[in-house]
């Protein structure tokens, strides 16, 4: 009987603690650590809980407000990895500190399909342009296939494109960086070890681009990117490098959604939800860099997606503006509301992800 008792009491003090703390626990509005909002508390009503929505949804609410869901989340990854040894949590992966995650089936469709997008665009707005493309190298190029990750196909993945594409010139950059060239919790690449990348890009384009010994470096050392929340691993913080200039700081970026002018960069997002968004101000439909100190009257459009918020201001020393344009939030058949096609320089600038998932691409 006394046995029975002390276990009555512990379950019973179990619940009572849960109860306790979870009365006591004040509902978080987003996860920081997984960039997305979490399920607030439904209403309760007639309608939602005759139409059966109200418990499913407080069952969401449940597991996204539950007590100590961060520290429990660390402690399943910490289990995975490294008690269990599993190689990845949630198709993130680790090699030497460095996150990156699983993409390994190649679509060739949409592979063929964004290659037939991009020709499209060249077709209708860019007959008189020089145009070129290039495939950003995504972490997994330098990582998965020696580490004994699936990967994706990539010669294959040109080999369509240059199939397709067949009057743009195409800019080769896998052999320009390493994976040492990449935020360690994050998948972008690191601005500061961009010089290589950026010269084969302004060579091809026929331009120059300052030094990388003429830049000053700025800093923010608490960065935790992308892949620190979905891995949940108790990482520590790694440093995030921008670079300034003269040039640089006398430019201004016109943003066609919202009307705003600011910088190049926008320094107050380092304390927000993705600190990688101080380039440019992260991710935007539509927007234009003004050089007043262009050393030629030259202007270059680029198509891209994230990658391109860090590369393009290191192109922008020899054009008079940069345009970039995310297919992903505009679609191209509005394009000529906002923009003049005359013949500028093009850049078609996409990670694997993108040509793997063209379905993303409004054109």
């Amino acid at each position: 009987m006394k046995k029975e008792t002390i276990t009555a009491a512990a379950v019973l003090c179990a619940l009572g603690t849960g109860f306790l703390a979870c009365a006591l626990h004040t509902d978080q509005p987003l996860s920081l650590g997984e960039r997305r909002p979490l399920a607030q508390r439904p209403e309760v009503s007639v309608q939602t809980l005759s139409n059966g929505s109200f418990m499913s949804d407080f069952e969401t609410y449940a597991l996204d407000q539950f007590p100590l869901r961060e520290a429990m989340r660390q402690l399943k990854a910490q289990v995975q990895y490294y008690l269990l040894r599993q190689k990845d949590n949630n198709g993130v992966y680790q090699v030497d500190g460095s996150l990156s995650k699983i993409e390994a089936v190649l679509s060739e469709s949409s592979v063929q399909a964004a290659a037939e997008k991009l020709s499209r665009l060249q077709e209708t707005y860019l007959a008189d342009s020089r145009v070129f493309y290039s495939v950003v190298p995504d972490k997994n190029y330098y990582l998965a296939e020696s580490n004994g990750y699936p990967y994706l196909d990539y010669e294959r993945m040109d080999e369509i494109l240059a199939e397709h594409l067949v009057d743009m010139e195409r800019i080769n950059l896998y052999d320009c960086l390493s994976a040492e060239d990449y935020y360690k919790t994050d998948p972008h690449w690191r601005q500061e070890k961009l010089e290589k990348a950026a010269g084969r890009v302004a060579q091809a384009l026929g331009v120059s681009i300052t030094p990388f010994s003429d830049y000053t470096q700025q800093t923010y050392k608490d960065f935790r990117g992308a892949y620190f929340g979905q891995s949940a691993l108790p990482l520590e913080a790694e440093p995030l490098h921008y670079l300034t200039s003269e040039t640089l700081e006398a430019c201004t970026v016109h943003h066609y959604e919202t009307g705003a002018d600011t910088g190049v960069y926008e320094t107050e997002k380092l304390t927000g939800k993705d600190p990688y968004d101080v380039f440019l101000g992260g991710a935007d439909a539509l927007e234009t860099i003004t050089n007043p100190n262009a050393k030629t009257d030259r202007e270059l459009l680029v198509f891209r997606d994230s990658f391109g918020s860090s590369l393009v201001p290191l192109l922008v020393q020899d054009y008079q503006s940069v345009t970039l344009i995310d297919l992903r939030y505009v679609s191209a058949q509005i394009l000529e509301q906002f923009i003049d096609f005359h013949g500028q320089d093009v850049l078609f600038l996409y990670s694997p992800s993108v040509y793997n998932h063209s379905d993303m691409l409004k054109t």
